[in-house]
C-alpha cells in the first residue's frame, strides 16, 4: 500500500499542479531536483571485539533521490524529497545489489524530507522534516543522510565591514522519539548555534550547543536505559588560498554531562566524552575539469556524539547484534583520504579511503577496519 502511494504521488503530483492553472499563478514557482549514485565498495581487515575478523566484503550499491520545491509567494515555500533505502536505517540511503529484496524485486522508497518554510527580513523558520540546519564541516557528528523532524528558527545579520561580514543565530527543537507524553519526555534534541563569517569570508566560526535528552543507549527498540548528552562544539573553517582553493577545517567536541553516577555506563567509558577532527582540502567540484583532494583525521570518543545519528561510512561497526541496522561510529580514530574529479557538469567521480582503529575496546580486542569506495554521482 505504501509503495503504491509513493508511485501515485510521484506521477500525479506534478501533473496536478500543471493542470490547476487557475489556482497556481506560474509553474515557474515549482522546481525539481534529483540525483543518482553508483558505488563500488571494498572492505577488509575488519576485526571484531572478540579478536576474530569479519569476512572481506565487496559490494555494488546505488541511491536515487528525487524532490521538489514549491514557492507559494515571496516568503512561503513547501518542499519534499523521496529516496531509496532501508526505512529502518536513517544513516544510509544506499541499496546493495542483490541484498534481500527478492529475485529482482521492487525497492524500498521513503520520504527523507517534507517541510514548510517561511523567510522574511532575515528570519528563516521551518517545520517538518528537513536537512540538518546547523553549520558543519563533515558528517562525523551528524550524517548528511539523517533529516531531523521538528521546528527551526534562524535570524541573519549582515554587516558592511571587511572584518565582520555576517552573523546568524540558529536554534531548534527536534523530536527523535515521540513518547506519547509531554515534549520534555520525548527523546529530543535542542540546539543553538552562532555562525559568524569574518575577514572577507576567509574565516567561518560556529560555536554550538547540542542537548540530547532521553536518548536510548541502543537504537530501534533494543535499549536498556535512557540518558542525556550536552555537547559543546567549536567549529571553524579557514580559507588559506583562493587560487587554488585551499581550506583548513577544525572541530572540537566536549560532552559536559556527568556520567560518574550512571551505573549503566561501564567505568571505562564514563569520561570518553571528547572529540577532535582536523582536515585540509584543496580544490572543489563545481564545473567540468575541477578536482579536489582532502585529508581528514578524526579522534571521536564514545560520547562525543550520538553514534547512530552520525555517519556510518568509516567502518562496518553497527548494532546488528541488537537487531538494529544502525551504525555506531564513535569510539574510533583514523583517517579519511578523498580524491575527486568532475567528468562533466553535474557528473563527478570520487574515491574515498578509510583506515580506522577503536579507542577503547568493548571486548578482548579493539575493532579495526579498512575501506575503499568509488562513487559516480550525477545530478539532473
Amino acid at each position: 500500500m505504501k509503495k503504491a502511494f509513493y508511485i501515485i504521488f510521484i506521477l500525479l503530483f506534478p501533473a496536478s499542479l500543471m493542470a490547476q492553472t487557475d489556482t497556481i499563478p506560474s509553474i515557474s514557482k515549482l522546481s525539481f531536483t534529483s540525483d543518482f549514485r553508483f558505488r563500488i565498495e571494498q572492505d577488509w581487515d575488519s576485526r571484531k571485539t572478540d579478536g576474530s575478523y569479519r569476512d572481506d566484503r565487496t559490494r555494488l550499491r546505488y541511491r536515487l533521490r528525487a524532490g521538489f520545491n514549491y514557492n507559494h509567494n515571496h516568503w512561503a515555500s513547501f518542499g519534499a524529497r523521496i529516496r531509496t533505502g532501508n526505512p529502518k536505517k536513517q544513516q544510509d540511503p544506499q541499496l546493495t545489489l542483490g541484498d534481500g529484496f527478492k529475485e529482482f524485486g521492487t525497492l524500498p522508497l521513503g520520504f527523507e524530507k517534507i517541510f514548510f518554510k517561511a523567510e522574511y527580513n532575515g528570519f528563516v523558520i521551518w517545520g517538518g522534516k528537513n536537512t540538518f540546519p546547523f553549520q558543519k564541516n563533515n558528517e562525523l557528528f551528524w550524517s548528511d543522510n539523517v533529516y531531523p523532524e521538528g521546528v527551526f528558527l534562524k535570524k541573519e545579520f549582515n554587516f558592511q565591514s571587511s572584518l565582520f561580514n555576517q552573523l546568524d543565530i540558529r536554534g531548534g527543537h527536534f523530536i527523535i522519539v515521540d513518547r506519547g507524553s509531554s515534549f520534555n519526555a520525548d527523546s529530543h534534541l535542542q540546539a543553538l548555534q552562532l555562525n559568524t563569517v569574518l575577514f572577507n569570508q576567509r574565516i567561518v566560526l560556529f560555536p554550538s550547543f547540542y542537548q540530547f535528552k532521553n536518548i536510548p543507549n541502543i537504537p530501534d527498540g533494543s535499549d536498556t536505559f535512557l540518558f542525556n548528552y550536552s555537547i559543546i562544539h567549536i567549529g571553524t573553517k579557514l580559507k588559506l588560498s583562493s587560487k587554488p582553493l585551499i581550506h583548513l577545517e577544525m572541530d572540537y567536541y566536549t560532552n559536559i554531562e556527568d556520567y560518574s553516577s550512571n551505573d549503566s555506563i561501564p567505568s571505562l567509558f564514563k569520561n570518553q566524552k571528547n572529540g577532535l577532527i582536523a582536515a585540509i582540502g584543496i580544490g572543489k567540484l563545481k564545473e567540468k575539469g575541477d578536482w579536489t583532494f582532502k585529508l581528514t583525521y578524526s579522534n571521536l570518543q564514545q560520547y562525543a556524539a550520538v553514534d547512530f545519528l552520525a555517519q556510518n561510512d568509516w567502518a562496518r561497526w553497527d548494532y546488528s547484534s541488537y537487531n538494529s541496522p544502525d551504525g555506531r561510529l564513535t569510539n574510533f580514530k583514523g583517517f579519511e583520504i578523498v580524491g575527486g574529479y568532475m567528468l562533466e557538469n553535474k557528473l563527478s567521480l570520487k574515491m574515498k579511503y578509510y583506515l580506522v582503529n577503536q579507542i577503547v575496546a568493548y571486548g578482548i580486542s579493539k575493532e579495526t577496519g579498512s575501506r575503499i569506495r568509488l562513487d559516480l554521482d550525477i545530478n539532473f
